[in-house]
């Protein structure tokens, strides 16, 4: 598929801080270049992600204020608009109803024309890594979410009472499928991207971010023949009427 598509409003729903950033902010930050206004939806805060044994567990909320601070300045150099906090704990996420309601209602907040998902079916990527089970949950949670609860007017009545009318969303950017149709060429925000990933200094050391992102971006890209591409599996939920000629 083309990527010449650029949504007025986008999106992204992810379980942790450093999740958009390494997986989807080439695409958000071309997109927000373009006028794109984009959400950034983080479930947790990433309050667990320490295995320091010189800390207790009071540290997780010294923790999760850490982590919400650099997801902001990632955010900042993205050029998103809305930073949203969930608050769920870290490494305990499930796709419950109240996360499913909680993701219907700012998807009926900020009306987003694409929303960007992981892959809720994604449990092992090569023989190296096992999907974190918060990425699969915040996956199935905001996709029942985008589809049926966001445009469903009687699901989560008490929604449309608090006045958040239902919402269609668009399309659906699914990354992490081994089923990819669209590819985004990032070759102009690839750089901003490495940006953006290294504001989370708690979680990684930033010197080897660079060729991390490089290498698997010229990997995505290789098949369609693009220099730096992130790849996605897209569901086309609403069709625009063609204008006639």
């Amino acid at each position: 598929m083309s990527d010449e598509y650029i949504p007025q409003r986008a999106m992204s729903i992810q379980a942790h801080p450093d999740d958009q950033d390494f997986s989807v902010a080439g695409t958000l930050a071309k997109w927000a270049k373009a006028g794109c206004e984009i959400t950034s939806v983080l479930i947790t805060s990433g309050d667990s992600g320490s295995n320091d044994i010189t800390r207790g567990t009071a540290y997780k909320a010294e923790l999760a204020a850490l982590r919400e601070g650099e997801q902001l300045a990632a955010n900042e150099v993205l050029g998103i608009k809305h930073t949203v906090f969930l608050h769920y704990p870290d490494g305990e996420l499930e796709p419950s109803l109240p996360l499913r309601k909680d993701l219907t209602r700012v998807i009926r907040q900020y009306k987003p024309d694409v929303v960007f998902a992981g892959n809720p079916e994604a449990w092992f990527y090569g023989n190296e890594y096992v999907n974190h089970p918060d990425h699969r949950a915040a996956a199935q949670a905001a996709c029942e979410a985008v589809f049926p609860s966001a445009g469903t007017r009687l699901i989560f009545t008490d929604l449309l009472e608090a006045g958040y009318e239902p919402h269609n969303v668009e399309r659906l950017y699914i990354h992490g499928s081994e089923k990819n149709d669209t590819w985004i060429d990032i070759s102009e925000t690839i750089d901003i991207k490495i940006e953006a990933l290294k504001k989370h200094v708690s979680q990684m050391d930033t010197h080897e971010v660079d060729k991390w992102m490089r290498d698997w971006a010229k990997d995505e890209g290789k098949e369609k023949g693009i220099d730096f591409a992130e790849a996605y599996k897209v569901m086309i939920l609403q069709k625009k009427e063609e204008p006639e000629k």
